[in-house]
């Protein structure tokens, strides 16, 4: 018999709009109600991670940040959604360099010239809201600055195109075709996300050119973009201790994250806080 390999995988093909879709195809649908909360937490995950910006600095560890950040979670009477998720012992994750995502605040302390990701979530009154960027440390280099402009401008990108009717694997379209004019790569191993009441919902927004979500965007959607974009190749491996993931080629990499409601006009970027300058 003849040894068969797989073949060219073509797009998948398209499903009439009015056949209802599974869970895991679909977004959840919010209503007012669950938009107001969801605006809450988006908007005290904002202003934790404007409190986190503001101390970042040569000589303070990562975990002074993981502690500033949650003192000012518990202080609006929220809660830290990372703290015990799956066993995560953290309040928020801190990636510095070549430390791609879920990095654990701990005795680190950041030095002239890093950069760190710094990603916030709250959950408040039944629903979640997230959001991350990357900051530079002191003075670093202009290769590590474009890196973090390049990554900010990314997301810009994607979420100009969120509209009722685009579909989600289009997201990876425009995110690659801007990053790789720059020479970077971006991780595939880790992906945007439906939220709400839940911290992680359906479907998986991948940031790479795919077919996965080809179904469309529609009004009362809510969902995160997040990529991280690397200097090097988008290889990475988790350390043992089962959550900082690591670049391969130990090189840096970056993330900007924003909570995004679909709405009649296009979309609203949640975590956009109109009390944060």
């Amino acid at each position: 018999h003849r040894i068969v390999m797989p073949g060219v995988v073509t797009p998948p093909l398209d499903v009439p709009q009015h056949i209802k879709r599974p869970d895991y195809k679909n977004l959840k649908i919010k209503s007012d109600d669950e938009i107001k909360k969801i605006r809450k937490s988006c908007h005290l995950a904002c202003d934790a991670l404007k409190v986190a910006a503001e101390i970042i600095k040569p000589g303070i560890t990562t975990e002074y940040i993981d502690e500033v950040v949650h003192n000012e979670i518990i202080s609006q009477g929220a809660y830290p959604s990372p703290l015990g998720y799956k066993g995560f012992p953290k309040s928020c994750c801190t990636s510095v360099n070549n430390v791609a995502c879920h990095g654990i605040p701990d005795s680190t302390i950041l030095m002239d010239g890093d950069v760190i990701n710094v990603d916030v979530s709250v959950y408040y009154d039944g629903y979640h809201g997230d959001t991350s960027d990357t900051f530079a440390v002191g003075k670093v280099d202009e290769a590590g600055l474009k890196l973090i402009e390049v990554t900010k401008e990314s997301l810009e990108h994607a979420i100009k195109s969120c509209r009722p009717g685009t579909t989600f694997s289009s997201i990876g379209d425009h995110i690659e075709g801007f990053v790789e004019k720059y020479g970077f790569t971006v991780c595939r191993e880790y992906v945007g996300h439906g939220i709400g009441e839940d911290f992680h919902e359906a479907p998986d927004i991948r940031h790479y050119r795919n077919h996965h979500a080809p179904f469309s965007m529609e009004v009362g959607m809510v969902f995160t973009i997040e990529p991280i974009i690397m200097e090097g190749g988008c290889g990475v491996w988790k350390h043992g201790d089962g959550w900082t993931v690591l670049a391969t080629d130990n090189k840096r990499s970056a993330q900007s994250e924003h909570t995004l409601l679909i709405t009649d006009g296009g979309c609203e970027v949640l975590t956009l806080n109109p009390h944060v300058s």
